[in-house]
């Protein structure tokens, strides 16, 4: 499939996905986010990818919204076309892990891209940020609600009242991300770490995910509950006999990802 927004490839058992409107620092307009969300469908059902990498380039993860797309719509418009939820959320709808590798701005509607991905890798340039309430809106692609999960809701009030930009330093202290390194490591970081988790039991990871994303939206006895169920789960797949077979045998498993 050609592609005017982003660019795509594989490396093994991982797609990349790149934002790729680097004039515009990657803002996210509605080719963009419907070409993004269109290539991470497919590597999703791709039956030989098992892990997805979500990034941009060093200057810009992405700048938010291209608002010269927005400025002159009105409430029925935006309303009715759906532009944010219909076409932003493809990583929210991956089942398989994705990981945002970051760097540079991740501003508004890409601080919020990153934030649906299950783990964000930074770049020591790294910088987020919502400032939406400056142009007289606020953030719609969860950011209010995500940011709040992870950061707690005085973090979360300080940066998307004010626009208060978050280091990458300062986002790994926080649990915004889970590692920060130099400008020239965190891509490949990111993408050998997609392809370690790759490697894995597809069926199990998709578990796993599922467990981890349920203690975001529930209390915590619910949460076990689910975390047992999907545990017993596992018993039915290939999969897990093989793994425990391979470990009592001391020898690296085979996975059928059945």
């Amino acid at each position: 499939m050609t592609h005017s927004s982003i660019l795509t490839e594989t490396r093994g058992a991982v797609g990349i996905v790149r934002l790729n409107r680097p004039q515009a620092l990657n803002a996210l307009n509605l080719a963009l986010t419907t070409e993004m969300s269109a290539a991470l469908a497919a590597f999703d059902a791709d039956d030989s990818i098992g892990a997805i990498v979500l990034t941009g380039d060093d200057r810009a993860f992405a700048a938010g919204a291209d608002l010269k797309e927005l400025k002159d719509k009105t409430f029925a418009e935006v309303y009715a076309e759906q532009l944010i939820t219909r076409s932003w959320e493809g990583p929210a709808r991956c089942r398989k892990p994705i990981i945002a590798a970051v760097s540079g701005h991740a501003a508004g509607g890409g601080c919020e891209l990153a934030l649906m991905c299950d783990i964000v890798i930074a770049s020591e340039t790294a910088r987020f940020s919502l400032p939406e309430t400056a142009v007289g809106v606020i953030p719609g692609a969860g950011g209010t609600q995500r940011l709040t999960r992870i950061v707690g809701k005085a973090v979360a009030m300080d940066m998307i009242l004010s626009g208060r930009v978050m280091t990458a330093d300062e986002a790994l202290a926080r649990g915004l991300v889970s590692r920060v390194l130099p400008l020239d490591a965190y891509l490949e970081a990111a993408v050998a770490l997609a392809g370690d988790i790759a490697a894995r039991s597809r069926p199990i990871l998709m578990l796993a995910k599922e467990a981890v994303n349920h203690a975001h939206e529930t209390h915590l006895s619910e949460g076990i509950y689910l975390e047992r169920r999907l545990l017993y789960a596992t018993f039915a797949t290939d999969d897990r006999r093989e793994g425990m077979n391979a470990f009592a045998e001391k020898r690296k498993p085979a996975f059928t990802h059945r």
